[in-house]
């Protein structure tokens, strides 16, 4: 290895190599091709910048100075290339290489200008690297060695033509270097088109290449998987933390929610810019965030020194990207925690894909609001604030806190405001029960409130306001029936004096709507619904059509009733008319006027006036059948000059 490599890892602290690492700079396969597949966070960016170093080094210790670039590096994503970008530069800070980066979303002029300074590696991404090759902007004749991170991935992205176009542009005599988490059959065949004899190393070896991320597989209610990944993050409380979800739509419900629920969380997906998506992830290095909702592709190889939770709040669609997911978190011997929030109707599509993925998860119940508590209360008493010694700067208020509380009232105060820092947890409904039926809801009364149907009233937007202004909850309120002009309520009986308390003597709730106690209950007619405020019934279904195809009943077709008829527009019949007989045409025709010494073969006579002939030949069997000529006629021929045609049964009379 060179000195000035060594001397690097050594200033990071890096005492051992991962397996991936040291199979990668093993002295034989210096300057080969290597197809390598390796777990997520086995340290594939370190191992293939010390497999390209004796390539681009040489005998040298340090790069000349920059002209066209030595090595290309390519990612399937911007935040994988910056990433690599930055473990690449304190990694030959001190082999004075310079670096620059060809990704989307930035500005094409800064790239093209660090470009023409010169720079020994260059990281990119397929698209923007394939238009500067196009544009003239970068030369690819000087490249000693090509590296593909991630080449599964960016197959599966659709940048398999921008890879076969670059790789086409770059030297034969090249070091190629593929990395993967899994070798598909399409990697193995670009491996085998754009490799020479390359070597396969694989370091994914069964469970230990998961031996660092604790699988857990959490089963919720349909209902209650928003309420579960609230309770999982405030039951780890992780550092940092990423929740996975399919679509972008998803990934902004969830950040809402979560920011509405006092967590620091920053979202990440392909619709945000690139800046915002850099800010995003430097919020969660530096502290300022603490959640990030992310979907697959925009979290693809980030790397988070703190992260220690992965939550998948909707499952993947196959196993590769549940170990990629997972691979977020447990790297470089870190451990983790990888939570499924798996609701009923997906346990046989999360247990299909932890045996595909060979992975053994725990099920359990997602944490309750009990379990979230009482971990609260374990982190609160292993807090070291409890043990460290008092400074100076805080003697004198401490003194005078204890001289005027009571060692109660400090405790109290001390759990209140620790519990303020933190969100409440959620209710789960519990699956270990059944659902119980609701009890009888006993005696009641029953109340009209002004504004029925005819105001718009829904009962989804009177049961809120009802519990609000009266001081009461669900469970005391009944039935609510929507008529025409008014609205019923039924109260349990319990709560009346509460609600009405509450609601005050004038009786009135939002906008000054009345709300009247009724002397009796109502006695709700059963008769036809009612359509509308008008008040009138709906319209009858048509019964003047005869019974269907599959009624038992026979069918009189001659007592049916008639079909009904559709009134015009105007309010009268349209009048019928009856189609008149087409004249006869004009008799046009005239002779065709021959070619030559213009003198026709023979006269045709006039056109036949019965209907439109549909040839020539039936226009002349036509005219010769009216004077009478028995012989056939045939269709004249070009008369040649001079001379009469001899053709064969043509021009003769």
């Amino acid at each position: 290895m060179k000195q000035a490599l060594q001397d690097a890892l050594d200033a990071r602290g890096y005492d051992t190599l991962t397996d991936v690492q040291n199979a990668v700079t093993a002295p034989e396969l210096t300057g080969k091709d290597l197809l390598v597949s390796a777990q997520t966070g086995s340290g594939k960016t370190l191992g293939f910048g010390l497999a390209i170093a004796p390539s681009l080094l040489g005998d040298a210790d340090a790069f000349e100075p920059a002209d066209a670039p030595l090595a290309l590096i390519i990612a399937p994503t911007r935040e994988l290339a910056l990433q690599v970008k930055r473990e690449l530069a304190w990694l030959y800070a001190k082999a004075g290489a310079v670096l620059a980066s060809t990704v989307g979303g930035m500005d094409m002029r800064d790239e093209r200008r660090a470009l023409a300074r010169g720079a020994h590696i260059v990281v990119a991404t397929p698209g923007r690297l394939r238009d500067h090759i196009m544009r003239g902007s970068i030369e690819l004749g000087n490249l000693k060695a090509v590296v593909l991170d991630e080449a599964d991935e960016m197959l599966d992205l659709g940048f398999r033509e921008d890879l076969e176009f670059i790789l086409e542009q770059a030297p034969t005599d090249r070091q190629t270097l593929l990395f993967s988490a899994t070798v598909p059959a399409q990697i193995a065949k670009l491996a085998k088109s754009y490799q020479n004899d390359a070597v396969r190393i694989a370091t994914t070896t069964g469970e230990k290449q998961h031996a660092d991320i604790d699988y857990r597989a959490l089963r919720v209610s349909a209902r209650d998987g928003e309420n579960a990944i609230i309770n999982v993050l405030r039951y780890y409380e992780a550092p940092n933390a990423i929740v996975f979800c399919n679509t972008r739509a998803m990934v902004n419900r969830l950040t809402t929610r979560l920011s509405n629920r006092g967590f620091s969380v920053v979202a990440l997906s392909g619709e945000l810019s690139q800046s915002e998506r850099t800010h995003a992830l430097q919020a969660m290095r530096d502290g300022r965030a603490r959640v990030c909702v992310a979907t697959d592709v925009a979290a693809r190889g980030i790397d988070l020194p703190n992260l220690e939770l992965v939550i998948h709040a909707e499952l993947p669609t196959n196993q590769d990207t549940l170990l990629h997911r997972s691979g977020r978190t447990g790297r470089a011997g870190r451990k983790g925690v990888s939570a499924m929030i798996v609701p009923p109707v997906a346990r046989k599509k999360a247990e299909r894909l932890l045996g595909w993925a060979k992975l053994k998860a725990e099920w359990a119940d997602a944490p309750s609001a009990e379990e979230v508590s009482a971990r609260d209360d374990d982190r609160l008493l292993a807090d070291p604030e409890w043990t460290a010694e008092i400074e100076p700067s805080i003697r004198a208020t401490t003194d005078k806190l204890v001289a005027i509380f009571s060692a109660e009232q400090l405790a109290a105060a001390y759990v209140r405001l620790y519990r303020e820092k933190h969100t409440a947890p959620e209710e789960l409904s519990d699956l270990s029960e059944p659902a119980k039926p609701r009890a009888p809801f006993g005696p009641s009364v029953w109340f009209s409130l002004e504004g029925g149907r005819a105001a718009n009233a829904e009962p989804r937007r009177l049961l809120p306001m009802i519990c609000k202004l009266g001081n009461v909850s669900r469970e005391d309120i009944g039935a609510i029936r929507i008529q025409p002009d008014a609205s019923l309520i039924e109260i349990r009986e319990s709560a009346v004096k509460t609600f009405t308390d509450a609601i005050g003597p004038k009786m009135a709730l939002e906008g000054g709507a009345k709300i009247t106690r009724t002397s009796a209950p109502p006695k709700f007619d059963k008769g036809p619904r009612r359509d509308g405020p008008s008040g009138k019934p709906k319209k009858p279904r048509h019964t003047d059509k005869p019974a269907s195809k599959g009624t038992t009943t026979p069918v009189d077709w001659n007592d049916a009733p008639e079909p009904r008829q559709k009134k015009p527009k105007g309010g009268k019949p349209k009048p019928k008319y009856e189609k008149k007989p087409e004249a006869p045409k004009a008799d046009a025709w005239k002779p065709r006027k021959p070619k030559g010494d213009g003198k026709p073969d023979q006269d045709r006579g006039p056109k036949p006036p019965q209907g439109k002939p549909s040839s020539k030949k039936n226009r002349a069997r036509q005219a010769a059948a009216k004077s009478g000529a028995g012989a056939r006629v045939h269709r004249m021929q070009k008369p040649t000059k001079g001379k009469p045609n001899p053709g064969k049964g043509r021009g003769k009379t």
